[in-house]
């Protein structure tokens, strides 16, 4: 059994006591001269360093040599699985055509789904690794990642056999989401497509145990909320667990729907209705951030200092995806989150950890530095938290550890 001390921290930031909500968030359990024991992956104690020395006395140690220590992040929002790519898009938008209308020509979500169905099943293994092994670098150890490009059972089966082997390949824990209702298929019709999917895919999914969450679209000229109720009822009588993309362009109200639900998360929520934002702040639902999106599509951001003053779980996370945010980069998401969305650094590293785990039903077990949960940690360059947006944009990941075992640095 692999025991070692981690001491000679600068800034210890354990983000303990699990989902944190609205004033919450700006607790993250920081200890100055901090340090944790591991054993076997698993945190056994978290203290001073001038106790748990004299503690663990004649154990092996990791210096951090006076640089800051968080948990691991946890990405609880992306697309990784995908072919192709749609730059040709990105230089569409910038010279000002719109998402909506980019996808009504025939381009955004069925463009990929082309490429996606095009490709083997390794080939979209091989593709995905590459993104994680950046992602870990960033200091993310864990990842929720979305089917939603095949849009028919083959290639959603494939997207979804895809993540289950990268889970088994690489360090970054893998969190599978079926979202099978991210777009109308190429000549299909929107209820249509629904029926199939709560006829036939959704139960072919959860019999193969594929996915742990399902997902859905819920937005203006794609999925309706009736139709988004319907499939999210369906998934979770399958046992699915769900999320919702929701209130992305237009205010329809899945951010309401998902509340209602009971979804783990709903995400998006730039268009979010003022009376949604109290159901999130009244519900265990995790309302979920994705500022590199608006940022890449130049939208206006999320209410996110709205949603933590009215007493909502804010999670952060990427959206990496081949259309509308092409990044995973957590120093340009901490940056926004603090410049653009004005959370503290205390609320964007709550976002990014404990809520992130919340988001993806993994709080019990990942998401802070303390006693039973498993050693995913970050080691930075930098002695405190506020070098994470001072130094802006700019990588400061040094060493991250994956249950107990060093993975990148």
């Amino acid at each position: 059994m692999k025991r070692y001390l981690v001491t000679e921290i600068g800034e210890l930031v354990t983000c303990a006591g699990g989902k944190k909500r609205g004033k919450a968030m700006r607790d993250v359990g920081a200890i100055e001269d901090g340090a944790f024991f591991v054993a076997d992956g698993v945190i056994e104690r978290v203290g001073k360093a001038e106790e748990l020395e004299r503690t663990y006395r004649g154990e092996e140690r990791i210096s951090c040599g006076g640089k800051l220590v968080t948990p691991g992040f946890v990405d609880s929002h992306t697309h990784a699985v995908f072919g192709g790519n749609r730059a040709d898009e990105f230089a569409m938008r910038l010279r000002g055509e719109s998402y909506m209308t980019i996808m009504r020509s025939g381009g955004g979500i069925v463009s990929t789904v082309r490429a996606t169905r095009s490709a083997t099943e390794e080939q979209l293994i091989a593709a995905a690794e590459k993104h994680l092994a950046r992602m870990l670098s960033y200091g993310v150890t864990t990842a929720e990642i979305k089917s939603g490009y095949g849009l028919d059972f083959k290639t959603e089966r494939k997207q979804l056999r895809a993540v289950g082997k990268l889970g088994e390949r690489q360090p970054v824990e893998i969190v599978a989401t079926y979202m099978g209702a991210h777009a109308v298929p190429e000549g299909g019709e929107a209820d249509r497509y629904i029926a199939e999917c709560t006829e036939n895919i959704l139960p072919a999914i959860a019999a193969e145990n594929l996915a742990e969450f399902a997902d859905i679209f819920c937005e203006k000229g794609v999925f309706s909320l009736e139709q988004s109720e319907r499939y999210l009822r369906r998934a979770k009588e399958l046992g699915l667990k769900l999320k919702v993309h929701a209130d992305e362009m237009a205010p329809l109200g899945g951010a309401g729907l998902a509340a209602r639900l009971g979804a783990v998360s709903a995400d998006h929520l730039l268009k979010i209705r003022k009376e949604d934002i109290g159901a999130l702040a009244d519900s265990e639902t995790v309302a979920t951030i994705l500022p590199l999106t608006a940022f890449c599509l130049g939208e206006e951001y999320a209410p996110a200092r709205e949603l933590i003053d009215a007493g909502a779980a804010v999670a952060a996370a990427s959206d990496f995806n081949p259309g509308s945010c092409s990044t995973y980069s957590i120093p340009l998401l901490i940056a926004l989150c603090c410049i653009y969305m004005k959370l503290s650094v205390e609320e964007t590293i709550s976002a990014l950890t404990i809520n992130g785990a919340a988001a993806c039903g993994r709080e019990n077990r990942v998401g802070s530095i303390e006693a039973g949960k498993q050693a995913d940690f970050v080691i930075f360059s930098c002695e405190r938290k506020e070098f994470l947006p001072y130094m802006t944009g700019m990588n400061q990941v040094k060493t991250v550890f994956k249950k107990g075992e060093r993975v990148y640095g």
